[in-house]
């Protein structure tokens, strides 16, 4: 088997690469230090780098100006962006673009993907429902206007009732995708306008310290155009945003393991730099491994997302073993990297503790390691391996 990239990807990677070799990890207050959300917007001059690269519009197909690529080089740029903690909606933007652009109409994609890959538009969607816990489709409601019933049929508008919490980037997003379920239990994808008569939101605040909101919908009006009545929509685009994030666990786990070494070779005792000594190297290797295999298991989902190859088991297996790794293993790493630094580490001059926020932040993204293995060990139940 050929596990070398494309071309094309490590093109992708090298523009990356070139537009975040300026971003600095600390360009913000410490979220260690500031009470509520460490700015009011996201990095608007690094989101106009991205558009200047090219790199909003990776997955978007040429008749929408973009490059056509698949979700392995989304992760790719991803992975360099957690590596300098990008402060851009690129992984919520790219996720919904590429949902509306395989599901939705021609008018809906029309209106936006070639603006959403020049960056005049920004998107996000609601994808923890309620409480965080829950199905994010069970949290809104949404009733067709045909005739009064929930027909689903071409015409008339909905109107989504319910609440959707922790959504990134609410606040300055031009569009919000919201999943909900109609009355006789099919799954719809609004978009709909952040400014959208009836929606409200309330600021909350990641571990990060990055804006989040809870979005309320209170008889908000969708037209025929922003809503997607093919029940794949959402499920496609809770595996985008998931398989993004452990491309982020990833690239940042790499960036910290990199940090615990230039330190502990720098960092003598007795005379000897603390990097020699076994009980370190075999704490950096053990994250080394978590590394690797979060890459493996990152790389097998991505790829499955994009090519639709069948497998053993369903591509929710394939995610589900991506995200037990990304979980755990960006947990353990700036673990380990905070024990390696000693005190510094919680030295709030020094960038490691707002990385160890940010994984923080992606772990509680992602759910529990747990969670995701009784996900696994139904779907072998019911697809035994031969």
């Amino acid at each position: 088997m050929d596990f070398t990239f494309t071309e094309e990807q490590q093109a992708a990677t090298e523009a990356a690469r070139a537009v975040f070799s300026g971003v600095a990890p600390d360009a913000v207050p410490s979220p260690a230090l500031t009470r509520g959300a460490v700015a009011d917007d996201f990095d608007r001059p690094l989101w106009a780098k991205l558009a200047s690269a090219d790199l909003l519009s990776l997955l978007l197909s040429p008749e929408h100006g973009g490059a056509g690529l698949d979700p392995v080089a989304l992760c790719l740029v991803l992975r360099e962006s957690a590596k300098v903690l990008a402060r851009v909606p690129l992984l919520e933007t790219s996720a919904v673009a590429l949902t509306v652009q395989r599901y939705g109409d021609k008018e809906l994609a029309q209106a936006v993907l070639p603006a959403v890959g020049r960056g005049e538009l920004v998107l996000t969607a609601g994808a923890n429902g309620r409480t965080g816990h829950d199905p994010a489709e069970l949290a809104v409601t949404a009733r067709h206007m045909t005739d009064g019933t929930d027909t689903g049929a071409a015409g008339g508008s909905w109107v989504l009732e319910g609440v959707q919490t922790a959504v990134p980037w609410a606040q300055h997003a031009d569009l919000i995708a919201i999943p909900a379920r109609t009355g006789d239990g099919r799954t719809v994808l609004a978009l709909v306008p952040r400014d959208r008569t009836g929606l409200t939101h309330a600021d909350q605040y990641s571990t990060s310290g990055e804006l989040l909101a809870e979005v309320t919908l209170d008889s908000v009006t969708a037209q025929p155009h922003e809503v997607i009545t093919d029940g794949e929509a959402s499920e496609r685009l809770r595996a985008l945003l998931t398989v993004g994030t452990c491309a982020q666990a990833l690239g940042l786990g790499e960036k910290v393991l990199t940090m615990s070494a230039e330190y502990t070779s720098r960092r003598e005792q007795f005379g000897f730099p603390v990097a020699t000594f076994q009980a370190v190297a075999v704490q950096a290797a053990d994250r080394y491994i978590d590394l690797r295999a979060m890459e493996a298991t990152l790389w097998q989902a991505a790829w499955r997302l994009g090519t639709e190859a069948n497998g053993a088991l369903p591509l929710a297996g394939d995610v589900a073993v991506a995200k037990i790794w990304a979980s755990d293993g960006v947990r353990r790493t700036v673990q380990t990297a905070q024990h390696l630094h000693g005190g510094f580490g919680a030295d709030t001059d020094y960038p490691l503790h707002r990385y160890h926020a940010w994984a923080k932040q992606l772990e509680l993204s992602l759910g529990p390691a747990a969670a995701h293995e009784e996900t696994l060990g139904d779907l072998l139940a019911a697809h035994p391996l031969n």
